[in-house]
């Protein structure tokens, strides 16, 4: 606020500004040690106000009174009376993206030449695009391009522009998946730090899911049940975490896949019995993993030693019982080691058949972890159901590939903004808030609140006041 206006003398309006630049260089020139300390003690009993963006500071000049024996200078201070206009806030969408290792993100981008051919959509856009569609439930070109141009003011502090269908679907049919696929790589890795963990051993669960396609897709092969790819995921269900993901066509087996995943040594691989391959299970071994399965109903196995069954594992866990065996057939040579089989009975009444190598764990743990495969069919109706990999924005295996890798970036992406938020809202009620509020500018922790009321602007004018006196 201005504490009071420069007030000036002169017989005609007209030399107002003249006078105004005499006194400006009679300040200059007349600037004597007592004047110089009085413009400095002025100075510093009024701070600066930051204003705007984080890390710049803006200041308001005003004309302040001079004394008596400087009454003939023109002096300039500045100064600001309240609250000096509001800081930036990032929306929904910006604090969820602040999660991806940008310069990560620069480098893969650089090792495949993802902004090669299309030079005026970057990758970052096309990233950011992609994630937007996913979390706000956008299934068309048409609509992708309409609601992301009416958030235009948020583009810049997200580091975007405005786009155009045609150039998302060359983007879509063009740009390397491998990128989002590397993102989507450094992501889960970094989420394996910041999410939370439910005990300290190292568990895998391992399966796949078909996406299934229309005839339109036809590049598409058919396995016999469905045409379309398939997505094999590596899952840890004590961080709620995808840890690996491939997408291939759907008449790969999942067995193929599954051996081309990294090795842990010492964790735990739960799967089921698509994954047969005694030559793989005997890798594992030699690694010091653990894994537990369903056997096939013709693998020859011979009965060794019949193990006891406690009434407790019996009534809590359904064992009817635990055998040491190993295979009984030429296939011995592939995995020379001892197995066990354990029969249970499920919730069904129907008895169920499981396969470890795990000779020291107690019974009923074995059984709880083949229950808990249950996990990652869930992880698979969580995101057919809530994010976009059943409709598609391209028709292109690339554009099919990129959209099923956004799918799953914004999954993590989900998880944690839940984690750093401390939110305690289910999963689906969190995914459906951010949905509703992905261009609001509030904090993801307050999500679930309602928006808070503005205070009422105080009478602050800060600009220079001029009179003729």
């Amino acid at each position: 606020m201005v504490e009071q206006a420069i007030r000036l003398s002169p017989r005609d309006s007209r030399l107002g500004v003249w006078y105004l630049l005499i006194g400006t260089t009679h300040l200059l020139q007349s600037c004597t040690d007592e004047a110089i300390a009085w413009l400095e003690k002025a100075r510093t009993a009024t701070p600066a106000h930051p204003q705007g963006c984080p890390g710049k500071d803006r200041l308001v000049v005003v004309a302040r009174q001079a004394p008596p024996r400087f009454s003939d200078i023109l002096l300039v201070d500045e100064t600001q009376n309240g609250e000096l206009g509001v800081r930036y806030k990032n929306t929904v969408l910006g604090d969820l993206l602040k999660v991806l290792p940008r310069r990560r993100f620069a480098a893969i981008v650089e090792r495949h030449k993802g902004d090669k051919y299309i030079k005026g959509f970057s990758s970052w856009d096309h990233l950011v695009t992609l994630v937007c569609a996913q979390l706000g439930g956008l299934s068309s070109l048409r609509e992708v391009q309409a609601v992301w141009n009416a958030q235009a003011v948020h583009h810049y502090h997200l580091g975007t522009g405005l786009i155009r269908r045609s150039t998302l679907s060359d983007a879509n049919r063009r740009r390397p998946s491998a990128i989002f696929a590397e993102t989507f790589a450094a992501l889960s890795e970094l989420a394996d730090g910041a999410l939370p963990r439910h005990g300290s051993e190292i568990l895998r669960l391992i399966d796949a899911t078909p996406i299934p396609l229309t005839s339109l897709h036809k590049w598409a092969d058919w396995n016999g049940r469905t045409r379309g790819l398939k997505a094999h995921v590596v899952y840890d269900p004590d961080a709620d975490r995808p840890v690996r993901l491939e997408i291939t066509a759907a008449t790969v087996n999942d067995v193929v896949a599954g051996r081309r995943q990294p090795i842990e040594p010492g964790a735990t691989y739960v799967f089921d019995k698509a994954y047969v391959d005694y030559a793989w299970w005997r890798q594992l071994h030699d690694a010091g993993c653990r894994f537990v399965t369903r056997p096939k109903s013709n693998v020859p196995l011979r009965r060794l030693a019949l193990r006891p069954v406690s009434e407790h594992d019996h009534q809590q866990a359904g064992i009817e019982s635990d055998w040491i065996v190993d295979l009984a057939s030429q296939q011995r040579a592939r995995l020379p080691i001892l197995l066990r089989r354990i029969v249970l009975r499920r919730e069904d009444g129907r008895l169920l058949t499981i396969l470890s190598n795990d000779i020291g764990r107690p019974v009923a743990e074995i059984a709880a972890l083949y229950r808990k495969r249950w996990q990652i069919e869930l992880l698979f109706r969580w995101i057919k159901q809530h994010l976009k990999i059943r409709s598609f924005l391209g028709r292109s295996e690339n554009a099919i590939r990129l959209q099923i890798f956004a799918a799953m970036i914004a999954y993590l992406l989900l998880r944690l903004a839940a984690r750093n938020s401390r939110s305690s809202l289910l999963a689906l009620r969190f995914a459906d808030l951010v949905r509703t509020r992905l261009f609001e500018r509030r904090p993801v922790a307050a999500i679930d609140k309602p928006p808070d009321r503005a205070p009422p602007h105080p009478d602050v004018q800060n600009q220079l006041g001029f009179a003729y006196a």
